[in-house]
């Protein structure tokens, strides 16, 4: 008989959406920022998750024909369209897979831990792997956005040290992010 185990232990600290009652909002976007520098600094030479945009849609696809998407919890932007509509956009909008990186996949307040004013861990990881590094900027800066205002967005990427955002990735990662 062959057994599996799962050794777990909790790690210490509050995740980034309850440390907004006692942090400054531009010392929490600093820390998202390195946070996400740091997990994108992990060699993915060997890794084997993929979450390119090619693997993202087949899993995509997946859902769409089982009924798994939740239309009801799309962004505003996307709010009245179907599950297929989203995915035929992003089948057709696709763009090009330029600065893989390895990711967390669903990089937001919630899923980040912090320990007084350092992060002590990331939660979440089910869709971690290598893929284009705007697949997490595109969720962290829409959960800053819509946790600290629009304001933070902007010091997000300066800290993280994007100049010149891709609007049209961002928009692509949040669309992508909504089938899953």
């Amino acid at each position: 008989m062959e057994y599996e185990y799962l050794l777990m232990s909790e790690v210490p600290g509050d995740n980034c959406v309850d440390a907004m009652a006692r942090l400054d909002n531009d010392l929490l976007v600093e820390l998202l920022a390195i946070g996400l520098r740091q997990i994108h600094q992990v060699d993915i030479a060997e890794c084997p998750f993929d979450e390119r945009i090619a693997a993202k849609l087949e899993r995509a696809h997946y859902h769409v024909q089982h009924g798994l998407v939740n239309e009801d919890d799309f962004d505003d932007k996307r709010l009245g369209m179907t599950a297929q509509e989203v995915y035929s956009v992003l089948e057709k909008e696709r763009p090009a897979e330029q600065d893989l990186v390895f990711t967390h996949g669903d990089y937001c307040l919630p899923n980040i831990l912090l320990q007084g004013e350092s992060i002590s861990g990331f939660i979440d990881l089910d869709r971690a792997g290598i893929s284009d590094r705007y697949n997490d900027l595109a969720i962290a800066s829409r959960s800053i956005a819509s946790n600290l205002g629009t304001a933070y967005e902007r010091h997000f990427f300066q800290v993280y040290g994007v100049e010149n955002v891709d609007d049209e990735e961002i928009q692509y990662y949040r669309m992508m992010d909504e089938l899953f």
